[in-house]
């Protein structure tokens, strides 16, 4: 039989009673612990999972946000769609905190109300932290939370069914230090740390053991097949932060990439435009969209600011790589009544029905049509809109 031990038995306590203070609209969602028989390492600290928002800090989406630390079960919370909007895509997400801590609403449950809000399932994950600072709490000396995202993910998969999604439409967004472990999914889902770990049991797909150690055959995909990554960290090497550490060089695993930073970002500005030159000399589909103020850490949705509807950016994309059904406008309907006048600079102008346009070709000029001086008011043959 299963033994808990008491730091997992005091994280999970602590969970349930988070669970118990949030709305109920939040506590009707499924939540798994990624892993259920104990974390593949031991457990960073023996401090109770805890909020740790001061109020010197800055308000992410206009509103104040939880900020989790001592996260020792990590978990997997579902959000999903309405039914009847539901398009079968799902995202993991990863808020930031510098691997200290989990900008849990403002870059997480925010993040999901926009996600479910276009017929996505959001998939928030609770990775562990704090990590150790420095390199030492940065892959490839620390695996803990690389580990949580590739289990997330096969997780994802394995409930495709369940959930009512694609798992050949499952991508990652990530946020600051959580878009630095989007980019680290991106190029090293085939990691193999876990299979050296007692945690090998939990992965879907494992086959058995062989002597010597775990033999996994069969594992779920972790490969995310889009990345979303928003003002990602740690991506390139200090002090400088002008070239891409090695690490996170894009390969055959890296997906589709969405990027956004801004340009006064001072701690992190490089890091996006430093991974879109890599993933452009690959040739891996991208889009960088760089703005010229919003520091670090807007979020989904800051007021006022111009990054204030980048989601609907990403959301066009997210059709351009067919992951959400194509966006299909509405353009204006073409009058088909009778000529009717435009009042002009001198006059008033035809406005004819294009149905009633002249048809024939000319060399040089597209539909034949002909320069007139109409002095700013629109052309004879101008089409009627309603």
């Amino acid at each position: 039989m299963f033994r808990m031990d008491i730091t997992t038995r005091h994280a999970l306590l602590g969970i349930l009673a988070l669970a118990l203070t949030i709305p109920a609209a939040k506590a009707q969602q499924t939540v798994l612990p990624l892993w259920p028989h104990g974390t593949p390492e031991p457990a960073q600290t023996t401090e109770p999972e805890k909020d740790v928002t001061k109020d010197s800090d800055n308000p992410i989406n206009g509103h104040r946000s939880l900020r989790l630390t001592n996260v020792t079960v990590p978990t997997m919370t579902v959000y999903q769609p309405p039914a009847d909007k539901n398009t079968r895509t799902a995202a993991l997400v990863f808020p930031g905190g510098g691997y200290a801590r989990l900008a849990w609403t403002g870059e997480g449950t925010d993040t999901c109300d926009w996600l479910t809000s276009v017929g996505i399932t959001c998939l928030l994950v609770k990775y562990r932290v704090p990590q150790p600072q420095g390199e030492a709490g940065h892959y490839p000396a620390d695996f803990a939370d690389l580990e949580d995202a590739q289990q997330a993910m096969r997780l994802a998969r394995a409930h495709a069914g369940d959930w009512h999604i694609d798992p050949s439409h499952i991508g990652v967004i990530g946020f600051s230090a959580g878009g630095n472990l989007a980019v680290l999914l991106s190029t090293h889902p085939d990691d193999h740390h876990i299979e050296s770990t007692p945690a090998a049991h939990d992965i879907p797909g494992l086959a058995g053991e062989a002597s010597g150690g775990i033999k996994l055959t069969g594992i779920a995909d972790a490969r995310p097949n889009f990345a979303i990554v928003v003002y990602p960290a740690y991506l390139a090497i200090p002090p400088d932060n002008k070239t891409l550490d090695p690490v996170y060089a894009p390969n055959q695993f890296t997906p589709p990439t969405f990027l956004i930073q801004a340009e006064d970002d001072k701690s992190y500005g490089f890091n996006a435009p430093i991974y879109y030159q890599a993933l452009a000399a690959a040739k891996i589909p991208a889009e960088l969209h760089m703005y010229a103020s919003g520091g670090h850490g807007f979020g989904i949705h800051p007021p006022g600011k111009p990054e204030e509807h980048w989601t609907r950016i990403a959301d066009i994309w997210l059709r351009t790589i067919s992951m959400l059904p194509p966006y299909n406008p509405q353009r204006p309907a073409i009058v088909t009544a009778p000529a009717t006048t435009i009042p002009g600079a001198a006059g008033t102008v035809p406005c004819v029905p294009s149905s009633a346009a002249p048809q024939q070709q000319q060399a040089g000029r597209p539909n034949n049509a002909q320069p007139s001086n109409t002095n700013g008011a629109p052309p004879a043959d101008t089409p009627c809109y309603q």
